[in-house]
């Protein structure tokens, strides 16, 4: 692998967390701005260095981490399709050990100013406990982001996310192990639930949430009458998924005030990120947008600040939540 040389910053980094519309305060952390790379489609910051100003960000939730190393799913693995993109990775990763050698501490050492939370994947609760303890100690992790989608092996395979007491565990296990900020991912699969769920992770230890995971689906290859991607279904991401994330975090944020919610799924413009702050996002993510265009973080960051200048609004914390809903 190709290492790039670092961007050279035209100023400190932290220089521009606070005092300036963009800057943002969440779980005890200061961000330059509320934007950040969704896991899984930043890797770990180095493999997008040459594309993406990882100074211009606010932060990156890295790609999974799982206990062992994870071939993922055969190929082809990502289609696109009008709507956005579907994918089943598998949650390919090189496990616990070779990240904390070789992917962890390159993002700290070469851009201090961005902010890092590791995204954790297992089989079991004791997989979530022992990675985010592996990990804890690591020099510029800020924080972690569980990806409860995953499948409990132990119990027959259903979700975390979808086994409210096996959610409260897990989270349990997690907390006990770190200090640091835990944001749990949910599926929008948890329909009118996900408020409950969301309300179990929060009681269990968790900081905030992250709202939402990837859409399940299908997408068909009419000439092969085969599915697209080689798994058959997968997950939905790209703009067909924004009216499901912005009603996630509104009915979370609605039920949870003061709970620090990072609003994802279907971003691409920073009309689109502002909705995510209106319906009660701290943080907004950026995913499938910047896959298709690296320079769209950038561009959905410059698009907010020319938003907050539009409308008058010197501090964006003050517009997280004000959304106005006739009832």
């Amino acid at each position: 692998m190709t290492v790039a040389a670092p961007h050279t910053p035209t100023q400190s980094p932290m220089a521009v967390s606070l005092g300036t519309p963009l800057g943002v305060r969440v779980g005890g952390l200061d961000f330059r701005n509320p934007v950040v790379l969704a896991s899984g489609t930043a890797g770990f910051g180095i493999e997008i260095d040459e594309v993406i100003d990882l100074d211009a960000i606010g932060g990156i939730s890295t790609k999974a981490v799982s206990i062992t190393p994870r071939k993922g799913n055969p190929a082809l693995r990502v289609s696109e399709f009008a709507g956005g993109m579907i994918n089943a990775i598998g949650l390919a990763n090189p496990g616990l050990e070779v990240v904390k050698r070789d992917y962890l501490p390159w993002l700290p050492r070469h851009h201090p100013g961005t902010r890092v939370f590791v995204n954790v994947v297992g089989n079991s609760i004791d997989d979530f406990a022992t990675v985010v303890e592996a990990i804890d100690g690591e020099q510029g992790v800020d924080g972690f982001e569980l990806n409860v989608s995953c499948p409990n092996v132990k119990a027959g395979g259903l979700e975390f996310g979808a086994d409210q007491q096996a959610l409260a565990s897990l989270v349990s296990a997690a907390r006990a192990r770190t200090k640091r900020p835990i944001f749990v991912k949910l599926s929008p699969t948890l329909g009118t639930t996900i408020v409950d769920t969301a309300k179990v992770a929060v009681d269990s230890g968790a900081t905030g949430l992250t709202l939402v995971n990837t859409m399940p689906g299908l997408v068909i290859d009419t000439h092969r009458r085969k599915p697209k991607i080689s798994f058959g279904s997968g997950g939905l991401s790209g703009p067909a998924v924004l009216p499901i994330g912005l009603l996630a975090t509104w009915r979370v944020s609605r039920a949870l005030p003061g709970v620090p919610l990072v609003g994802l799924g279907g971003v691409s413009t920073g009309d689109d990120a502002i909705q995510y702050l209106l319906a009660g996002a701290s943080l907004v993510g950026v995913g499938t947008a910047a896959l298709r265009d690296p320079r769209a973080p950038e561009r959905i960051i410059r698009q907010m600040r020319q938003w907050a200048d539009g409308q008058g609004v010197r501090d964006l914390t003050s517009i997280i939540g004000t959304l106005q809903w006739a009832q």
